[in-house]
């Protein structure tokens, strides 16, 4: 889902999705690698990265399944809308999540996508997924820190 702020700043796509299915641990910051006019298309916010990951193809991080919608004013050379997409990153950082990934138990998701001084950036995260247990333990928890919050705004009102 594409949110812009109110401001001049650029669209910042985000994973909800991610936050509900995986227990997140490590973040880190990459740079994407484009064509044509993808950037214009995430610009106005037609992209989605809800069904993205990444996957190591020759020692190289790959997002793939990240959808960018085809740029509406391109002409027959515009880009493949989930075609796989390069990650940016140095080589401390893709050591560093390659050995997380090996270990077992753990996948790399992307969290948002956003603009930084004209470069887009994917946020991207080392994950493990939760049991059906730990979804409804997290929602319990958001419901009563949702009812905590709406009393003290009632005794603030009536107190």
């Amino acid at each position: 889902m594409a949110r812009t702020k109110k401001s001049n700043e650029p669209t910042e796509i985000r994973n909800r999705r991610a936050f509900h299915d995986y227990h997140i641990h490590d973040k880190f910051e990459a740079g994407l690698m484009l064509q044509g006019t993808e950037v214009k298309s995430i610009r106005m916010g037609k992209a989605q990265i809800q069904d993205a990951f990444v996957r190591f193809d020759k020692e190289e991080p790959v997002l793939y399944h990240a959808y960018i919608d085809e740029y509406a004013f391109g002409n027959e050379n515009n880009h493949a809308p989930r075609r796989p997409r390069k990650l940016l990153l140095n080589k401390r950082e893709i050591r560093k999540i390659r050995d997380a990934v090996q270990m077992g138990g753990k996948t790399v998701v992307p969290l948002k996508m956003y603009f930084t001084r004209g470069r887009l950036k994917v946020e991207i995260a080392i994950a493990s997924g939760k049991k059906l247990h730990d979804k409804r333990e997290t929602l319990k928890k958001k419901e009563a820190d949702r009812e905590a919050r709406r009393a003290v705004r009632e005794t603030q009102r009536f107190g």
